[in-house]
């Protein structure tokens, strides 16, 4: 286990591009991750959390710019950059038409996926050191509760992992909202930290 005043981000990175795990902060909840160029870390991902394969992972980014090597905003651009502006950094996932780049195993073999980007300093170097996109789920063996603070992470689940960084705790402590605007028809998947009324306010009724 990584204290924060210990955290050698360039380390961090290095281990992250070999393959390893890490359980981090978000502003949301703790995260578990790995790279997105490496297709056994994210079946390992799954694996440590007894995950079903079906179930997709996010794609948590550092900085807008990432937005644009793994999905396209074609569908609702106006809309979309109206809640990226507002919304994010911040506890806002939304649902995009992916790329190429985009792993099938992450994304259950669909043709979307959820890029975020997190209100938290340690988590954005965390991604930045590993290429600026960090695949990511909550840090919990599936079933098990999510946990919003290093002090809830299950120990049994810290042993799947490589680095844990114990970062406190989750300043929001709540799962992000889940948009879906990858086609005409937008939907909220999951109403988390962020309100529906929040997001109407922004883009109009859903």
């Amino acid at each position: 286990m990584m204290k924060v005043r210990d955290i050698n981000y360039e380390i961090i990175g290095e281990k992250l591009r070999e393959g390893q795990l890490i359980i981090y902060p978000t502003d949301t909840v703790y995260g578990v991750g790995g790279i997105i160029t490496n297709e056994e870390t994210i079946k390992n991902i799954y694996r440590a959390k007894t995950r079903s394969f079906s179930s997709p992972l996010i794609a948590l980014v550092s900085s807008l710019e990432k937005i644009e090597k793994i999905a396209y905003i074609d569908y609702n651009k106006e809309k979309v950059l109206k809640l990226i502006e507002k919304f994010w950094p911040g506890g806002l996932t939304i649902i995009l038409r992916k790329k190429d780049v985009v792993p099938g195993i992450m994304i259950s073999n669909g043709e979307t996926v959820g890029v975020r980007m997190p209100n938290h300093e340690i988590a954005l170097k965390i991604i930045e050191s590993a290429g600026g996109i960090l695949p990511t789920t909550s840090a919990n063996i599936s079933g098990e509760p999510t946990p919003r603070s290093y002090d809830e992470l299950s120990e049994e689940f810290k042993k799947r992992v490589d680095i844990v960084i114990d970062g406190g705790k989750s300043p929001i402590g709540e799962a992000s909202t889940i948009i879906d605007m990858s086609s005409e028809n937008i939907k909220i998947l999951r109403e988390g930290s962020i309100s529906k009324e929040h997001i109407e306010k922004i883009i109009g009724k859903i």
